[in-house]
């Protein structure tokens, strides 16, 4: 039966992880007027933020696989609310860096966990329903949560936006304290990082779904980070109207987040995949080199965005079939691949545009989506494995 009630804590794990990375984005000028700093200067703490979740999802796997998924929801939403704190009181930049820091391990135990928890709590067949609520729940970040956070920068102060992440990561706590807890799948097995590291560069098939992941979330960061700026210098809109723009694709991402399910039934897995892909990179060239209208541009990120969530949706759950024994291993992969990919992807991107233009960037991450569906394709799809090589969910 499929439960509702184990899915409510895992969803609003991964809203909390994006609300604690989407609140910087409309408050950087006034941050940087607070700090006497420039807008790149308090962008960096976005780099700190990702930093600091590669660096702690690395160990978050193993942890997961040894102590369940309830410790890591409760640790990883008191860290976010933590950090959300330290940051709204920082009271010069450096230390502000350190407050995202702390939010970056929260965002690593809250987004490892919330999609390690659908292994735990799910039984195979219900994985990719599950999956799609996970995945498709962080878009409400950008829908719901960014309005919010402007409203309350502009009524009171960026410090007080910094209540949206923590109100949400609060909200994600006591959900958390409603699992169970068990659900650690490999108590028994290798113990600390290096035997989480060990398990998932150990398996070729495992390796590539995580160079693939750091690959796609790469070139989807490239674009996404830059969009504005694209919308802005080819259209001459405003930043309000850039951000519902940018709501009208996370829009088509949940709602193709949560119907993905019904594709993979109908189709084989892996391929499907990689024709999100591919679909996504085909349409990154259109998108950023031609720019007839705001409506045709508007149209080409929509689709887009719905290759992306069915391409997530789909990989993340593959990425659980991989190592059936060790979800946390796996998605603390996923995590570090994510992160590792808004890394590389930003400054990747802006190293194309100021070597070249939108239309080489295109290219570029088409290229990329290339590579990323290349590589899944060579990933096992272990779907029709027996049900016994799958754990158990946790009973209630």
């Amino acid at each position: 039966m499929r439960s509702r009630r184990r899915l409510v804590p895992l969803v609003l794990a991964t809203v909390a992880t994006q609300s604690s990375i989407v609140v910087l984005t409309p408050l950087v000028v006034e941050i940087g007027r607070s700090f006497d700093a420039s807008v790149s200067a308090v962008g960096l703490a976005r780099s700190v933020l990702a930093g600091a979740a590669v660096a702690v999802s690395l160990a978050i796997g193993p942890l997961i696989d040894r102590v369940g998924v309830r410790p890591l929801i409760v640790w990883g939403a008191g860290l976010a609310m933590a950090g959300a704190g330290l940051s709204a009181g920082a009271p010069s930049l450096a230390l502000f860096y350190a407050a995202q820091a702390v939010s970056g391990a929260g965002v690593a135990c809250l987004l490892s966990a919330g999609f390690a928890g659908v292994a735990a709590f799910f039984r195979r067949e219900d994985a990719a329903w599950a999956m799609g609520y996970v995945v498709g729940a962080q878009s409400i970040a950008w829908i719901a949560g960014n309005p919010v956070i402007g409203f309350l920068a502009e009524a009171g102060s960026w410090r007080l936006a910094f209540l949206v992440p923590a109100t949400i990561a609060a909200l994600a706590l006591l959900a958390g304290l409603t699992l169970p807890a068990g659900g650690a799948a490999n108590a028994a097995g290798e113990r600390g990082v290096a035997g989480g590291l060990a398990a998932v560069f150990r398996d070729r098939s495992a390796r590539r779904w995580a160079a693939a992941e750091l690959v796609a979330y790469s070139a989807w960061t490239a674009e996404l980070t830059y969009a504005g700026a694209f919308y802005i210098q080819s259209y001459g809109v405003e930043e309000s109207a850039v951000g519902l723009l940018l709501a009208a694709g996370s829009l088509v991402f949940l709602g193709a987040s949560l119907n993905t399910e019904r594709l993979m039934r109908r189709f084989p897995r892996r391929p499907l995949i990689a024709l999100a892909a591919l679909g996504m990179g085909a349409l990154l060239v259109p998108l950023l080199s031609h720019t007839p209208s705001i409506a045709f541009t508007l149209g080409v990120f929509c689709v887009m965005a719905f290759f992306a969530a069915v391409r997530s949706t789909g990989a993340s759950a593959l990425g659980l079939a991989q190592l059936p024994g060790r979800p946390g291993a796996m998605m603390g992969a996923r995590t570090a691949s994510a992160q590792l990919g808004y890394l590389v992807g930003a400054a990747a991107g802006g190293l194309v545009l100021a070597l070249a233009d939108f239309a080489a960037l295109g290219l570029v991450l088409c290229a990329g989506m290339a590579v990323s569906a290349l590589l899944i394709l060579r990933v096992n799809d272990p779907a029709g494995a027996p049900a016994e090589r799958y754990p158990e969910p946790v009973p209630d």
